[in-house]
């Protein structure tokens, strides 16, 4: 039964949103470009804009989180370019196997399945750790994109570029002056909060339909034999790693469960959107995102199975 429910609550409905915008790209071949640029400069910036001035980040437990969530990606950032210069990869390729390694779907994918999985006041933690994704899919996700073709200062301007930068950057103005924001009352503010709900709200269908949509003008097949290592330590070695800061940060009961869950999950699809928005590796990218997605439909049910058993 947990079996079925993992596939049936998580994994279908997730896999309906990118069949959705294949379909619809193989019906009326839409502009790839305009809808990566409708992600990355409306629905992500109101994302995170609206997740961190409303979210009340307080207490010692929401701050270790982050700060474990933040340890775990520069293990798997350090341990994929180690695997890259063993297998003497190019410069480009270990950006590209890093990026797939250390940034995971920790909203769409991650959040539910924790309520599915673990439900209780440790799932509500999950948000900090979708917070410390996204800000860094972001900012250092497109730093290493760039880098990748860029060096020096040079690599750095993609990045101040981005109107999700600008967002954390507001968010964090908002929050120093007002503290946490209720927008149902926010009076005379209603005019902005309104459609950063809204915007907020759409950003998972939106998201999953592009991913749809890119994956109709990619083959993502012809990927699969390149992101062996990619798949591996995102599925695999990232919950280990995990498994291993968790213990060391002191988690123990349901919250080390959750945490360990936490780093489990499938290739974010916002790399996907970057991959795409910096004419970077684009069809690994997309490849990287479907087949961790696929391939976690096993991994990550073992590792629930374990965890309850544990």
């Amino acid at each position: 039964m947990l079996v079925i429910d993992v596939f049936t609550q998580v994994l279908l409905p997730i896999l309906i949103m990118f069949g959705a915008g294949w379909a619809l790209d193989r019906r009326w071949k839409l502009d790839l470009a305009t809808v990566v640029k409708l992600n990355i400069n409306v629905f992500v910036p109101a994302f995170i804009f609206y997740e961190l001035t409303t979210k009340d980040v307080g207490g010692d437990t929401a701050w270790k989180v982050v700060k474990f969530t933040v340890v775990v990606v520069t293990v798997l950032f350090v341990i994929a370019g180690l695997v890259g210069r063993w297998r003497r990869y190019s410069f480009a390729q270990t950006r590209s196997m890093q990026i797939a390694s250390v940034f995971y779907n920790s909203a769409n994918y991650g959040i539910p399945l924790m309520h599915l999985a673990f439900p209780g006041p440790s799932e509500a933690l999950q948000v900090f750790i979708v917070l410390v994704q996204n800000i860094g899919n972001f900012t250092v996700g497109i730093f290493l994109v760039s880098s990748a073709k860029n060096r020096g200062w040079r690599a750095v301007l993609p990045m101040l570029r981005q109107a999700s930068v600008w967002a954390v950057t507001a968010a964090l103005i908002v929050r120093g002056v007002h503290g946490p924001v209720n927008p149902d009352l926010s009076g005379s503010m209603r005019w902005l909060w309104v459609p950063v709900k809204y915007f907020h709200d759409g950003l998972v269908a939106v998201a999953l339909l592009t991913l749809g949509v890119q994956l109709s003008k990619t083959a993502a097949r012809a990927t699969l034999p390149r992101l062996g290592w990619a798949l591996a330590l995102r599925l695999l070695v990232g919950p280990l790693v995990g498994w291993g800061v968790a213990l060391l940060f002191g988690f123990h009961g349901e919250l080390l469960k959750t945490m360990i869950l936490s780093t489990s999950f499938p290739t974010a699809v916002n790399t996907a959107l970057i991959a795409h928005e910096f004419k970077a590796d684009e069809e690994y990218a997309t490849g990287a995102v479907f087949w961790s997605t696929m391939f976690s439909m096993i991994t990550v049910t073992a590792l629930i199975v374990v965890l309850k058993v544990v």
